[in-house]
């Protein structure tokens, strides 16, 4: 990687992700800024040298982060900025500051989510300003979680990007002896099927809590592996039918879901366990005092199919138990005759 292209690097966000993102840089030798909302979280990492909240046994070397509260300061100091905020924060986080400091940055989205308040995904969002250009922003998709991150154990990302130089030093940033990495031209694709995997896995997750056992989650992981195919064709064909198709049997679409499904590090699939054995929703958000992404994207994705006129009946069912008035209990006896 040249310094002189992605110049200073930032992380925006301090949860379990964004710290595993800042421990991927730093291993590999990169000093980064580093933004937290919370100031004793900041003071902490400044002072004790990790996140006093999440992945704790990850310790940094003193010269290798330059945590701040200030979101203007670390705009101003960085030419690459990663925001690994969850999605349902990433907007107002966006806004807190004056637009123009975002301007001219190369963008990298740790985001596996849709935007609530305006239903897109993070780079269709920055492209209503005219200013922003779409080949400065890369995606950051595929089979990883931070927990894995945090203890080395090999794990495999794919970046999406529109120029090939900047995508490929973006994932040459992050190569290291248990990172692999490959990149693509996918904006669209890899986020979409990341945003879907989340809500798949809430539905995962409600099959366990309800006592499904694991013949039937295959074939449940199967039919939304078919349902999640079916709608990146159509969307392609629906809004970006001059792009090339991408292929859609990677890691980072087949790979993602599975992990997410199956993985006890998953905090969809938790989401979900707990509602399948009775939790309200709002009381398994207060009991995992974490985010699951497929919450807030369930609605976007259901807003999004209802526009371009896409089905997608599996998520549409999950989406009727997180925002609607039935029970997964219900809607599972739906899907029992549904799939195939």
């Amino acid at each position: 990687m040249s310094d002189s292209i992605l110049g200073n690097i930032g992380i925006v966000g301090n949860g379990s992700w964004g710290t595993a993102l800042a421990k991927i840089l730093t291993d590999n030798g990169h000093k980064i800024h580093w933004w937290v909302r919370n100031k004793e979280a900041m003071n902490h990492l400044a002072t004790r040298h990790n996140n006093p909240h999440y992945l704790t046994s990850v310790r940094f070397a003193p010269q290798s982060i330059m945590p701040t509260d200030n979101l203007q300061e670390l705009l101003m100091h960085c030419n690459t900025v990663i925001v690994a905020v969850p999605s349902a924060y990433a907007q107002s986080v966006i806004e807190s500051v004056d637009r123009s400091l975002w301007h001219g940055k190369y963008i990298v989205s740790a985001i596996k989510g849709i935007l609530p308040d305006s239903n897109l995904l993070l780079n269709d969002y920055l492209a209503k300003d005219t200013s922003f250009d779409l080949k400065s922003y890369v995606a950051i998709t595929g089979p990883c979680h931070a927990e894995e991150v945090a203890q080395e154990r090999l794990s495999y990302l794919t970046f999406s990007g529109l120029d090939d130089n900047l995508t490929s030093q973006v994932a040459k940033a992050f190569y290291t002896s248990y990172i692999h990495t490959t990149h693509n031209h996918d904006i669209w694709g890899a986020q979409f099927a990341a945003v879907l995997k989340n809500i798949y896995a809430i539905g995962a997750g409600m099959a366990h809590g309800l006592d499904y056992g694991d013949n039937f989650l295959s074939v449940y992981i199967t039919n939304c592996y078919r349902e999640m195919y079916r709608f990146l064709e159509a969307h392609f064909e629906k809004v970006h039918p001059s792009n090339d198709r991408p292929d859609f049997h990677t890691s980072a679409y087949l790979g993602d879901l599975l992990v997410t499904c199956y993985s006890l590090h998953s905090r969809n699939r938790m989401f979900g366990n707990m509602l399948g054995k009775g939790y309200s929703v709002k009381n398994a958000q207060l009991e995992m005092n974490m985010v699951a992404e497929g919450y807030y994207a369930s609605r976007g994705m259901e807003t999004i199919s209802t526009q371009l006129g896409i089905d997608h009946p599996i998520a549409s069912l999950i989406y009727s138990a997180l925002w609607g008035d039935r029970t997964p209990a219900e809607i599972f006896k739906e899907l029992e005759t549904m799939l195939s």
